[in-house]
């Protein structure tokens, strides 16, 4: 059964797919790696980020971190500056 996952989105993710916020169903069982499947078929310029981070509720994540239902999901791109 799929439940969707809140994923907030900064910067370059956001201009990419002209949102701050989506909901993405995710499988029971999904994976952060999984997720970003979904988010690149469903986005294709995200791929194309180097160096991506995601959070889950408030810290950094590997991509093989199981994902639940009531986890708050950000993409954190590169950042620039000085």
């Amino acid at each position: 059964m799929n439940t969707p996952v809140s994923v907030l989105l900064f910067g370059i993710t956001r201009d990419l797919t002209g949102q701050s916020a989506l909901s993405v169903p995710v499988g029971e069982g999904a994976r952060v790696c999984d997720l970003l499947d979904q988010l690149y078929q469903a986005y294709p310029p995200l791929a194309g980020i180097k160096s991506l981070l995601v959070a889950v509720n408030g810290e950094y994540a590997e991509t093989d971190q199981v994902l639940g239902s009531k986890d708050e999901i950000a993409l954190i791109p590169p950042v620039s500056g000085g």
